[in-house]
C-alpha cells in the first residue's frame, strides 16, 4: 500500500449560482450536480487517479449515498476493507454553492463520519503500517485523527495533516507529530491568530507554527499566490509560485493538492520538496478548470508531465 487516507466521506450537492447568497437571501441557481466528496475521500481519489495504491479508512451510512460512495472507491481501485457502514446515521453530505467566478461556500453535515473512533484506527493499524504515506484532515473526531498519526509515527510512515477545516484550539500533538502540517491562508489565520493574506503573513504564521507549536515541515497554500514552505532544520523557506488561470470551479482544489502531494511523497520520495510542492500545485490548478470536485481531478495520463 502506498497512500492511506483517514477522513470523511461525503456526498456533494452542488448548486451553481451567479453570486453566493448573503444572510437571509434567497437566490436562483442555474445548474445542480450530485457528486462524491469529503476531504479525505477527495484526497484519496486524487492519489488513486494519479496511480498510487490507496486505501480509505472512514465510515458511511447504510443508505444510497453510502453505497454509491463505496462503489466510487471501488471504481477508482481504492481498498475499502477498513471503510465501515453505520446503521442509524446518514452518509455525510456537503451542500455547496459555486458562483460564476468559481468561488464556493460549503456546509458540511458529518453524519456517519462522526462515528470514526480510535478503536477503528486500532483495527486498521495493519493497513496503516503497510503504507508509505498517511493523510489526515480535520473533518472527523480528532481523537481518531491523532490515533492514526501516532500509528503512522510508530511504523515510520510519513504523515500529512491538513488542518481543514481549521479550529483555534487543537491537541498539541497534531502540530508536532505529523511530518507535514498543511493549511491554506484562512486556516493559517484561524490557528495562529495572524492575518495571512500575503507572503509576509505566511512567513509570520509559519514561524509561529514552528516556534510555538513545534510543527515540522509547514506548507501554507496561498491560492493564486502559490505555496509558502518552511522546511526542516536550517533549510531556507521558499515560495512556490502558482500558474495563473481563470478558475471554473475551485471546489476540492486544496484536496487535489494534498492528494497529489501524497502521491509524490509515496512514489518519488527522493524528489526535492520544492519540486513535489510545485508539481502538486500544478495538478491542483488543473482541477479548477473543470466543474465538480472529484470529477474535475486529472487522470494519470492528463497529469503525466507533473508526476516524475
Amino acid at each position: 500500500m502506498e497512500v492511506v487516507v483517514v477522513g470523511a466521506c461525503n456526498t456533494d450537492l452542488t448548486s451553481y449560482v451567479t453570486k453566493l447568497p448573503g444572510p437571509g437571501e434567497t437566490i436562483h441557481g442555474h445548474d445542480f450536480k450530485t457528486g462524491f466528496g469529503g476531504k479525505g475521500a477527495n484526497q484519496c481519489v486524487m492519489a488513486a487517479k494519479l496511480g498510487a495504491t490507496t486505501a480509505m479508512i472512514g465510515k458511511v451510512g447504510n443508505d444510497d449515498y453510502g453505497r454509491a460512495t463505496i462503489g466510487n472507491f471501488e471504481d477508482n481501485n481504492i481498498d475499502t476493507s477498513c471503510l465501515g457502514v453505520v446503521d442509524g446515521k446518514p452518509t455525510g453530505v456537503a451542500p455547496i454553492a459555486v458562483d460564476e467566478n468559481g468561488q464556493n461556500s460549503i456546509i458540511i453535515v458529518n453524519g456517519a463520519n462522526d462515528d470514526i473512533s480510535p478503536e477503528d484506527i486500532d483495527c486498521a493499524e495493519g493497513i496503516i503500517s503497510s503504507a508509505k504515506v498517511l493523510i489526515c484532515q480535520n473533518e472527523i473526531p480528532r481523537s481518531a485523527t491523532l490515533a492514526a498519526i501516532l500509528a503512522a509515527q510508530k511504523h515510520n510512515v510519513a504523515s500529512i495533516f491538513n488542518l481543514a477545516p481549521a479550529v483555534k484550539d487543537i491537541e498539541e500533538d497534531l502540530f508536532s507529530v505529523p511530518d507535514i502540517f498543511c493549511v491554506n491562508e484562512s486556516e493559517a489565520s484561524i490557528v495562529t491568530g495572524i492575518s495571512v493574506k500575503d507572503l509576509q503573513g505566511a512567513e509570520q504564521a509559519a514561524n509561529y507554527l514552528r516556534e510555538e507549536k513545534k510543527a515540522n515541515i509547514i506548507i501554507i497554500t496561498l491560492g493564486e499566490q502559490g505555496s509558502y514552505v518552511l522546511p526542516l532544520g536550517d533549510a531556507k523557506p521558499f515560495l512556490v509560485p502558482c500558474e495563473k488561470v481563470v478558475a471554473v470551479d475551485a471546489s476540492g482544489a486544496g484536496d487535489s493538492f494534498i492528494g497529489a502531494l501524497g502521491y509524490l511523497l509515496a512514489k518519488v520520495p527522493d524528489m526535492p520538496l520544492k519540486q513535489q510542492v510545485e508539481k502538486a500545485g500544478r495538478i491542483a490548478t488543473m482541477s479548477v478548470l473543470k466543474l465538480g470536485t472529484q470529477s474535475s481531478y486529472p487522470s494519470r495520463e492528463e497529469a503525466l508531465d507533473h508526476l516524475s
